[in-house]
């Protein structure tokens, strides 16, 4: 089992194991902010695996200061946005909500625009060029003259 301690020097990331001469723990990490870094620092140590949200957990109510995430600090962005009223349009919502409720958005065409979101104009017209120019490396198939779809002559 892994907890957090205070140090003198910051904290600790620590780990309990029984040994014949009782329960023992040794340390598998030190911060001053507990970040992703030292997580796996902590994880590469430990003899058991480490459950990573029971030790973000454990730091904070040891009063560790806690590095957040960039998606926790958008979250928290965004709430503060909606409270004050203001509203993503339509489609960012529906992206937004099938996201954060693991239901992906319903096409394939908006789950592909969302990798776009943000992306700068520079980088939007790059890709149509590029897309375009695959058009033009396409070669065009020869025509016969005759169609192969059936006319529409008389009934046999």
């Amino acid at each position: 089992m892994s907890f957090v301690v205070s140090r003198a020097n910051g904290w600790e990331i620590r780990e309990s194991v029984s040994t014949e001469r009782g329960p023992r723990s040794r340390t598998l990490a030190t911060f001053k902010r507990l970040d992703r870094a030292t997580l796996e620092h902590a994880a590469g140590r430990a003899s058991k695996p480490i459950d990573r949200e029971r030790l973000i957990s454990a730091a904070l109510r040891a009063g560790a200061p806690v590095e957040v995430s960039p998606a926790d600090a958008h979250a928290g962005a965004l709430i503060r946005a909606l409270d004050r009223g203001d509203v993503p349009r339509p489609a960012l919502r529906r992206l937004l909500v099938g996201y954060l409720t693991d239901e992906r958005a319903s096409s394939d065409a908006a789950t592909g625009a969302a990798a776009w979101l943000g992306a700068s104009a520079a980088d939007r017209g790059a890709a149509l060029v590029d897309l375009l120019r695959l058009g033009d490396a396409i070669p065009a198939g020869r025509r016969s003259s005759r169609s192969s779809f059936p006319g529409f002559g008389r009934a046999p």
